[in-house]
């Protein structure tokens, strides 16, 4: 990109946040984005937003599950940012005018104890560094146009991420089956979606561990007291109305949220 920096794709990006309009796939401004220039990307938007006082509270990982990568067309998994302002509390009330085209995900949450960093990390690295576990929402929503997205496009926009509800049922990973755990979405009492946690790449701790592997490359290491996204363990599913959302993991929690 002899005359585009990325400084620049960064700010376009901030614009379109910032004022809830849509553009055009970054790889269709610029082809010659990949996923690494990408990243970048997202780094630049990271770090104006923790100058501007925002915090950087953790990870996530996206598109994990096959159902999810052929819902938007990826082969591969995204990954981005959590910062402080993009979290909202459970109970609360969503405005549907704060996004631009946003899906309901739902999907475990853990809570490290220690730090967590580093190539050759296993899932045995991920159990001893977990404190505890949470249902989550993630509400994924894209500053590109009908979400005609490639991987570069979703890693420039911080892996998609809209707002994320952490639910209040911590557990400890030895008192769950992550194996399969049954996950159901609902809408105004009315079950839209299930999975279980087995979609999550055999299941969600395998899902850290390739997290903290990949970001590994780009010499990121996670911090006690972050939250990491593991990723859905189901499709997401539109959210184009007003009314009531709940998740719950059988046998484990349950969280709810209202949209305006």
């Amino acid at each position: 990109m002899p005359t585009i920096t990325l400084e620049d794709i960064a700010g376009t990006l901030r614009t379109a946040r910032l004022k809830g309009e849509p553009i055009a796939a970054p790889t269709e401004t610029w082809p010659s984005l990949n996923a690494d220039m990408a990243f970048e990307v997202q780094k630049i938007n990271v770090g104006h937003a923790v100058a501007d006082g925002d915090r950087l509270v953790g990870y996530k990982l996206g598109n994990i599950a096959k159902v999810m990568q052929d819902a938007f067309g990826l082969d591969q998994p995204d990954y981005g940012h959590l910062l402080a302002s993009s979290f909202a509390f459970e109970g609360t009330t969503l405005n549907l005018g704060n996004f631009i085209e946003p899906f309901v995900e739902l999907e475990p949450a853990f809570i490290l104890g220690k730090r967590l960093g580093g190539k050759n990390t296993t899932i045995a690295d991920v159990i001893n560094a977990i404190d505890y576990a949470v249902p989550s929402i993630e509400i994924i929503d894209s500053r590109v146009k009908n979400w005609a997205i490639g991987l570069a496009d979703t890693l420039a926009d911080n892996g998609s991420t809209g707002a994320i509800i952490l639910g209040g049922t911590p557990r400890r990973v030895t008192d769950l089956n992550l194996r399969d755990t049954r996950g159901v979405l609902k809408f105004n009492d009315r079950e839209v979606i299930s999975g279980t946690t087995g979609n999550i790449l055999g299941n969600p701790l395998a899902a850290v561990a390739w997290l903290v592997n990949r970001l590994a490359d780009y010499g990121v290491e996670f911090e006690a007291g972050q939250v990491i996204l593991s990723g859905s363990c189901l499709q997401a599913v539109p959210m184009k109305e007003t009314g009531r959302w709940s998740g719950t993991f059988e046998g484990w929690g349950t969280i709810e949220f209202d949209v305006a």
